[in-house]
């Protein structure tokens, strides 16, 4: 008898000098391992016969243990751990890192074919565990051992304090083993016999798997624990029948995803924001959702903004251009803006009686409209409303918003945002994430780092830089709440076989008019130096009062905010009222010679009441009392600078008595702006339609483009302007021209008035864009008898989001919106996926100056937009300006003139598309449902695809790894830990690294998916470099060196981390190497030869 200790003298070597060509081994353990084969090869490779007994169950299907939902914990189920440990247990990790494992398995199932017999317990019955070494005149036992794996045998390091094993060849107590062995082997109760499982399971590792194999069983791994947690309830219910309706017939596979992710969203956290890019049809997105809320019953409301819900409604309407009239939508359509509102219609819905709290579901369009803001006096606002009687009362909520920028600057406004579908309550969505802070922590970190991220060079201030300030949290909220796609991802990463492609798109074409072809007129710049001068006294009254009464007013009108700590002037909103009537002003310019005619004429009004009421009142009249001037009308201003204008006038109306001011100083005031309004307007009388430039240009240019068309016969022309006011002087000036010399119909959208159009009287809104757009509206569907066309729209933005008008291939900005985002959504109407154009064309017409000048001006006026106290509110200030960093909007405006940006590159603070991972869990979802032998597949399983660049796969290899020192989560930008994605080429070049963990699940979705079946050219080039997998070398050593490339990343960040503020991670917890990672799947992207 002897002890082997397995340290000074190894299991694995006594084997080798006991074990002869005659020997019949024996053997029963818990697991076997194919590297324990290896190491034993030439030894295995001459015995007789080898006899396993797997002493608890594996291999052997039981009910209990097949329950999918049991076996998803796969680190946890012995079952499964001691099936896998065939292929290497987690101590031999170093082992299965040299990639070897295909040409071992190999070699070890031809070995058991010739060889071996397994057998397996089927009972619940504990089993002793020993080798017996038979030969034909003594027989050997090892007693005890666990398994039959390299750490057992000694030559890889265990986790066990002791090894020692009896090795004893005595011949009586040999026989007494050798005789138990034989027993249990004879019985066939308590043993199955499972040597063709075990062959078929082996050939798994050594098989050439299918791409789509190995892009599952990494989502398995990485995703399970969301399996475990998913239950029917928070998933779509298919017995609705909402995959039965038309909407859903009419997504494509984007959307599909999207409307199935928003419903687990919504039944998880109550709450979801869909902020896909532009051209995506968010809207069709949210009807099919819509849809499956009414099918279980639920009451819906939609809230938009006003000039959105001639979209809504047209859904819900039994008219002949709903198009989804089948389907029967029964939600209601609110303004965004009735939520102020106590009483009156909208809609044909009377405001007195809504029964705001009995809503199960509310869609808000444009969600980036409700921040909470309590800057006015006694007046609830719009949020407050939206939380407290619809959201918070009655029945319980389900909150969906649309919008196309979720989060500014300011991440306040995500929070305000995210908080409806938590009502409030943070405590209830704390519970749900998989984060280690509430809520409020996560966005006060994520201000803290955009903030010192906004203070960066322009050129060191970038989307990665931002991104990988942020920590894990943060993605994880976004991650839980938000869906947001980008069109490159889509691109990229969908097969948009049937959907088509994205138009291309030309360069835009920039247009500088001058206002006018006649000589001695004033130009651009003179007008602005005149407005420069205008003080606007009008709208300042406040500004008059007399000292010793100005206390009075303030106890009136000033609003205590931010809990009384600080104050919001009266003062301070008529400031910023004079620079609202300034900006517009200058828009109105820009717009048209017309347009700002107009408002001239009704500022010149303004002026003149107001001076005749000082007048009456020095000539002795008593107690004139002076109402707030009203900044003229809702078509005088475009659709932001009306949110403002609301804003400002909340509230009970300014009441100033002119005995309380210095009506001297302010009639003089007045009457220098009316001077200067005078001389406006003169200029203005002596430029007719004849001489206005622009509109001549623009004359010249629509007859081009129809006698020249982009796309063979498109003569369609989508023009667009800020203001009504201009629309109209356009329709008036160019319809009847138009019609009788091509014989091409017009039509106007304004939002204010009915639609108008050469077709004749009787249409409205969705008629007049079916007409435009006959394909991708349904022509022949819904006004089938309607032979005419429509070729020229001139619309306000009142269609500027949520309209498919994808026939037209030309869009004209006559004016350009102040805000850049507003551009890309105008464009975002013609720029869509399926588009049948192969090219589409961008037109802007800018003021006649130097786009500096331009931009400095603007910056100038916005200035004087930031009210005296900007800290009063805790937002950007109380009339949010929505006016980003002047350098952004400097470099958005000049990209602007060279190429149409994406939504998600005007890099105005964080974009949150493409973020998501979403879209992976339910991919696993649904292939679960149909492959249960997931949890089954052993790790270390690879794939070879072709590379691609077009898709972003160059040659190398894609590693998926699980760090089994699941402490360390590296500076916790691993969004997948305990697993790590590392993309890297075969010269070493690591292409993306592990903290990119959203890019690499794309690029392996993109590589995988779809491919059900071994790509053959690409194993055969892959099988030739390597001999059949025998020489991995080189992958081995790339692996190493993208486990090094990790551990470089992590001192990296940690030495950052020290000089960045907040906590550290440098010194909390190092990574030893190469053993601390198990390779979990590995995907080679072969040269496509």
């Amino acid at each position: 008898m002897e002890i082997i200790d397995n340290i000074n003298k190894l299991l694995g070597d006594d084997l080798k000098s006991t074990i002869t060509s005659d020997s019949k081994l024996k053997i029963a353990a818990s697991c076997f391992s194919i590297y324990a084969y290896e190491a034993l090869k030439k030894e295995l490779s001459k015995i007789d016969s080898l006899e396993f007994v797997f002493t608890s169950p594996s291999f052997v299907p039981t009910d209990e243990l097949d329950n999918i939902k049991k076996q998803q914990r796969e680190f946890h189920i012995p079952k499964i751990e001691r099936e896998k440990s065939f292929y290497g247990s987690e101590f031999e990790i170093q082992l299965k890192n040299k990639l070897t494992q295909k040409a071992i398995a190999k070699e070890c199932a031809e070995w058991i074919k010739k060889k071996a017999k397994f057998k397996s317990n089927a009972t619940d019955a504990p089993m002793q565990q020993f080798v017996c070494v038979k030969e034909s005149n003594k027989n050997y036992i090892y007693n005890p051992i666990q398994g039959f794996t390299a750490v057992d045998l000694g030559y890889q390091k265990g986790n066990a304090v002791s090894n020692f094993i009896t090795k004893f060849d005595e011949p009586n107590m040999a026989q007494m083993y050798l005789q138990l062995f034989n027993q249990i082997w004879s019985d066939k109760e308590k043993l199955k016999d499972v040597t063709d499982v075990l062959i078929n399971h082996i050939s798994t590792v050594y098989k050439e798997n299918s791409p789509e194999t190995v892009y599952f069983l990494i989502l398995y791994n990485i995703f399970n624990e969301f399996l475990e947690d998913i239950n029917e309830d928070v998933l779509p219910n298919d017995m609705t029948g909402f995959k039965d309706t038309l909407i859903w017939s009419k997504l494509y596979n984007f959307q599909k995803d999207a409307a199935t992710g928003i419903i687990n969203k919504l039944e998880t956290f109550n709450g979801c924001i869909l902020a896909d890019s532009v051209g995506l049809g968010k809207t069709f997105t949210a009807l099919a959702v819509v849809k499956y809320y009414e099918l279980r019953n639920k009451s819906v409301l939609v809230l938009c903004p006003k000039k959105l819900a001639e979209n809504w409604l047209n859904y819900n309407t039994n008219l002949k251009t709903n198009i989804f009239a089948k389907d029967r939508f029964n939600y209601d359509v609110l303004n965004h803006t009735d939520l102020q509102r106590k009483s009156g219609y909208s809609h044909g819905i009377a405001l007195d009686r809504v029964n705001w709290g009995n809503y199960d579901l509310v869609v808000i369009d444009e969600s980036h409209n409700f921040r909470n803001n309590n800057a006015y006096k006694d007046k609830e606002t719009r949020y407050q409303r939206l939380m407290n009687e619809v959201v918070k009362s009655g029945v319980k909520t389900k909150v969906l918003m649309l919008s196309a920028t979720p989060v500014n600057n300011r991440f306040n406004d995500l929070k305000n945002q995210l908080a409806l579908a938590y009502e409030g309550n943070a405590d209830e969505i704390n519970e749900k994430l998989r984060v280690s802070k509430t809520v409020e922590e996560i966005f006060r970190k994520a201000q803290e780092a955009f903030n010192v991220w906004s203070k960066l060079p322009p050129e060191r201030r970038t989307a990665e830089a931002i991104l990988s300030t942020l920590d894990f949290d943060f993605f994880e909220l976004l991650d839980s709440v938000t869906i947001a796609r980008s069109r490159k991802h889509i691109q990229t990463f969908y097969d948009t076989a049937d959907i088509g492609q994205f138009p291309l798109r030309n360069k835009p074409i920039s247009f500088h008019p001058r206002l006018t072809d006649k000589p001695n007129t004033s130009d651009f710049n003179d007008i602005y130096r005149e407005l420069s001068l205008i003080k606007l006294a009008v709208y300042a009254p406040i500004s008059y009062i007399l000292p010793s009464r100005i206390a009075e007013y303030e106890a009136m009108y000033d609003t205590e905010v931010k809990e009384g700590k600080s104050k919001f002037r009266q003062a301070d909103r008529e400031k910023s009222l004079q620079a609202l009537m300034t900006i517009n002003l200058l828009k109105r310019l820009e717009s048209s010679v017309h347009s700002f005619r107009l408002t001239l004429e009704k500022l010149k009004h303004n002026n003149l009441i107001t001076i005749e009421k000082i007048n009456e009142y020095q000539a002795g009249k008593k107690n004139i009392n002076l109402g707030e001037q009203n900044p003229i009308d809702d078509e005088s201003f475009d659709d932001e600078d009306i949110e403002n204008i609301s804003d400002v006038f909340i509230g009970n109306k300014v009441q100033i008595n002119l005995k309380d001011m210095d009506i001297h100083s302010w009639k003089h005031d007045l009457e220098v702006d009316l001077t200067i309004i005078d001389n406006l307007l003169k200029n203005m009388y002596e430029i007719s339609s004849k001489h206005d430039y622009k509109l001549q240009h623009l004359k010249s240019l629509i007859s081009t483009k129809i006698e020249n068309p982009l796309n063979n016969g498109n003569k369609k022309v989508l023009i667009f302007t800020a203001f009504a006011d201009t629309a109209k002087y356009l329709y008036d000036e160019i319809a009847q021209e138009f019609l009788d010399k091509y014989k091409i119909h017009t039509g106007l959208i304004t939002g204010s008035d009915a639609p108008k159009a050469t077709v004749g009287k009787g249409y409205d809104l969705q008629s007049l864009l079916t007409l435009f757009s006959p394909l991708s509206k349904e022509k022949s569907v819904v006004m089938p008898n309607e032979s005419r066309e429509i070729d020229i729209i001139i619309a306000t933005d009142c269609i500027s989001e949520g309209q498919n008008l994808q026939d037209c291939d030309y869009m004209i900005n006559y004016d350009i919106h102040w805000n850049p985002v507003r551009i890309i959504q105008r464009f975002g109407r013609v720029d869509r996926i399926g588009s049948k154009n192969s090219v589409i064309q961008m037109v802007n017409y800018w003021p006649d100056i130097s786009l500096d000048e331009y931009i400095n001006l603007k910056e100038r006026v916005e200035n004087r937009m930031m009210i005296a106290d900007v800290s009063a509110t805790g937002d950007d200030n109380v009339l949010s300006s929505k006016a980003n960093d002047i350098s952004y909007r400097k470099e958005q405006l000049r990209k602007l003139q060279e190429e149409v940006i994406e939504l998600e590159d005007l890099k105005t603070g964080v974009n949150i598309t493409d973020l998501g991972l979403n879209d992976f869990r339910m991919d696993l979802l649904n292939y679960v449902k149909t492959h249960k032998e997931l949890s089954r597949l052993p790790n270390g399983l690879h794939t070879v695809v072709l590379s691609d660049d077009n898709r972003g796969l160059v040659t190398g290899v894609i590693f998926v790894l699980f760090n089994r020192n699941q402490s360390i989560n590296i500076n916790q930008q691993n969004r997948l830990h305990p697993y790590y994605l590392v993309y890297i080429s075969n010269d070493g070049e690591i292409i993306s690294n592990h903290t990119e963990s959203k890019r690499l699940l794309d690029l392996v979705r993109s590589a995988c998916k779809g491919f059900s079946e071994a790509i053959e050219k690409a194993y055969i080039l892959f099988n030739e470099s390597t001999k059949d997998g025998k020489d991995m070398s080189l992958y081995s050593e790339l692996l190493e060196m993208a486990i090094s490339s990790i551990i470089d990343v992590k001192e990296d960040k940690d030495i950052d981390s020290l000089f960045s503020g907040g906590s550290t991670t440098a010194l909390t917890n190092t990574i030893e190497g190469l053993g601390d990672f198990e390779l979990i799947n590995f995907i080679v992207v072969q040269e496509n030869k």
